[in-house]
């Protein structure tokens, strides 16, 4: 790992930490400044720090991670719009979706590998279900495009000519970003739990810098 690598990765882990701080001690200025900025750390990594990688998979990684930020940014405004943060990441899930179909385009073969991520998301919404009133349809969309998006990681490494080390940095990151939304979505609609909100963020966080690592892979 290069020395601007190994930077960006402790500015990311040094960020996060003062965001799980604040969100711990519901520091609410710190938290609106450090959340978005973590994600910002990671964006800029992925446009130019973690080399090599091919540019159209960057590309995708880098849009998708402008996307998730600009999802931040709607999250910590004074008035939360939380069907505008869902929108903006719902479409960063697309894009990841796109990304991680490059090289391995959608066949039918690989769509029963698709029911696994569709059951433990669907899982997660019917447990869900009484406290999502009038967002259930937007969920299900959600849930939808998240387990999208971890299938095609997973099938991302059945396609011979990418890296082993990209494919499988680009799941373990997609699968956090996937268990993130899941307490996300238990937390916010069914039972929030003591410290649901820091694992929710590490894991939306971790998930985040392994994917845009997987572009040196």
């Amino acid at each position: 790992m290069s020395a601007s690598t190994l930077l960006f990765v402790a500015a990311v882990a040094v960020s996060a930490g003062f965001a799980l701080v604040a969100a711990a001690r519901d520091d609410r200025p710190g938290f609106a400044f450090f959340k978005p900025l973590t994600t910002f750390i990671i964006l800029v990594g992925a446009a130019w720090l973690v080399q090599p990688g091919g540019q159209p998979y960057r590309s995708f990684i880098v849009l998708a991670l402008a996307l998730s930020l600009s999802g931040d940014l709607i999250l910590v405004l004074p008035t939360e719009r939380f069907a505008a943060a869902l929108a903006a990441f719902l479409l960063a899930h697309l894009v990841y979706v796109a990304a991680f179909s490059l090289g391995s385009p959608i066949a039918a073969r690989q769509l029963p590998w698709f029911a696994p991520w569709l059951l433990a998301c669907g899982a997660v919404v019917a447990y869900a279900w009484r406290g999502l009133g009038r967002f259930r349809a937007p969920v299900l969309g959600y849930a939808a495009a998240i387990s999208a998006m971890g299938w095609r990681a997973a099938m991302r490494g059945r396609a011979p000519a990418l890296g082993r080390d990209g494919f499988g940095l680009a799941l373990l990151g997609a699968g956090l970003f996937v268990a993130s939304d899941m307490v996300l979505t238990v937390r916010r609609f069914r039972r929030p739990f003591r410290g649901a909100h820091e694992l929710e963020l590490a894991a939306y966080w971790a998930g985040q810098l392994l994917i845009a690592l997987s572009i040196a892979g």
